[in-house]
């Protein structure tokens, strides 16, 4: 965190701590579920939605989280959604029924779906020089992905003394950020009752529109899919009509917010994707148990945390369109040397260049296209902004997973490589949009309607 200092510091400390617990809370659970199922007697489908619960939820209400933050105060709701957030894991550990447990898992991905938003734009109005709010962002992205992996490492190792220290490892850590929250991050501006005439219609219809598209997409319930599109074609009606949107529309006359949301969209697409692809090969083809596994995909971390570091300063030199392009690139090239993996790939000489390949371009991309997201936009939309580069990823991992599940019924390595292909094209798609569309935040500062 060089360039960081003192009570900056401090406040990125306990922002990026909130993110890892989100991160780490989709990967935890993954390798806990056999013994989950072993000890309570789960159907799989109540299996299936401990996973699922949590990123729909996630994914359904990051929207909602951003505009409340902007409304509301975004230390305000990062506080209260953390505390939430601990309150619901204590409780995962302490039950023994399945629909309590996926009650649990719920609310967990509501709580992060308020934190989230909160978080990021609390970074992008704390830290508000180019080259330390890119610092910053790199160092935020960097703890994403952080948790993320540390989360396969530490499922595997908790799991092997009680499943149930899974549920309980966030509530610590997220019960220390709130109680040093207060000191470190600054007071909510006062409001001035901008709250008045909130768009409760807009809300209801995009959140739900969202949480079926996620739904329709995990599920494969195309019906589903057809009342997420009329909600969300409700939402863009409503949003033209109303005087104060959740979402104004004009915001996406900015070439530049518009091309990283579509970006983040294809990125999430790809290395999410790719990552819920990679697992299932390395254990079901190379018979990796869950632990090897998890130690196995560290190294891609490593190389997201030394890219991230750079980010900022490759940003301030040659602009984030070449950054965010060149991240693309490389992570397309580290998804597509997956091609070559067989039925008994060397770790060292097959896996371990595409995963280091893989994690540098991830970690150049994903600051670039953050910083793009909420660029140039005035303090009252970072919370939109932030809610909507978050729910682009999230929207765009649950496309991922689904589309490269579906080539995976081919038979034998195939369907891997099928799946690595397209994910790999995914990554390119992105490349070609943050090109032809990302420019510097200076140049996207056009101020932004109230409505369309």
């Amino acid at each position: 965190m060089a360039g960081i200092h003192g009570r900056g510091r401090a406040a990125l400390v306990l922002l990026c701590a909130a993110v890892f617990l989100d991160s780490m809370d989709l990967s935890l659970m993954g390798v806990a579920l056999p013994a989950i199922r072993r000890e309570l007697s789960l159907p799989e489908g109540t299996l299936q939605w401990l996973v699922s619960g949590y990123a729909v939820t996630y994914g359904g209400f990051l929207l909602l989280g951003g505009r409340l933050a902007d409304l509301f105060g975004r230390r305000r709701m990062f506080l209260l959604s953390l505390t939430v957030f601990a309150a619901a894991s204590l409780a995962g550990g302490l039950f023994s029924s399945g629909t309590l447990l996926v009650a649990t898992r719920i609310v967990k991905g509501l709580a992060a779906a308020l934190t989230a938003p909160s978080a990021l734009s609390l970074i992008t109005t704390t830290f508000t020089g180019e080259a330390e709010r890119g610092r910053a962002l790199g160092v935020y992205s960097l703890a994403g992905a952080a948790g993320y992996t540390g989360g396969l490492v530490l499922s595997g190792l908790l799991t092997g003394v009680d499943w149930r220290l899974v549920f309980f490892l966030p509530v610590p850590v997220a019960l220390l950020v709130v109680a040093f929250a207060p000191v470190a991050l600054s007071r909510d501006a006062r409001r001035d009752g901008s709250a008045r005439g909130f768009d409760a219609g807009g809300a209801a219809s995009v959140t739900g529109g969202v949480l079926l598209v996620v739904f329709a997409l995990s599920e494969r319930n195309w019906p589903a899919g057809v009342v997420a599109v009329l909600l969300l074609v409700a939402f863009v009606l409503i949003e033209r009509r109303h005087r104060n949107p959740l979402v104004p529309l004009a915001i996406f006359r900015l070439p530049t917010l518009r091309a990283a949301n579509i970006a983040a969209v294809a990125w999430a697409c790809a290395t999410i994707g790719w990552q819920f692809v990679a697992v299932l090969y390395l254990q079901q083809t190379l018979h990796y148990d869950a632990l090897a596994t998890g130690l196995g995909i560290a190294p891609m971390g490593l190389a997201i945390f030394l890219a991230a570091n750079l980010a900022g300063r490759l940003i301030a030199r040659w602009g984030l369109g070449r950054v965010a392009t060149a991240g693309m690139l490389v992570q397309a090239c580290g998804i597509l040397l997956f091609l070559r993996a067989d039925t008994a790939s060397g770790y060292l000489a097959v896996l371990l260049p595409a995963l280091v390949i893989h994690g540098i371009g991830n970690g150049l991309s994903f600051p670039s296209l953050n910083i793009a997201a909420v660029g140039g936009l005035p303090a009252d939309r970072q919370g939109l902004a932030s809610g909507l580069i978050t729910s682009a990823v999230q929207i765009g991992a649950g496309i991922g997973v689904a589309v490269l599940s579906l080539f995976l019924t081919a038979p034998g390595l195939s369907g891997y490589r099928l799946a690595f292909l397209v994910a790999g094209c995914f990554s390119l798609f992105g490349a070609l949009v943050t090109a032809l569309g990302i420019r510097n935040p200076q140049q996207t500062t056009t101020p932004v309607p109230a409505h369309d």
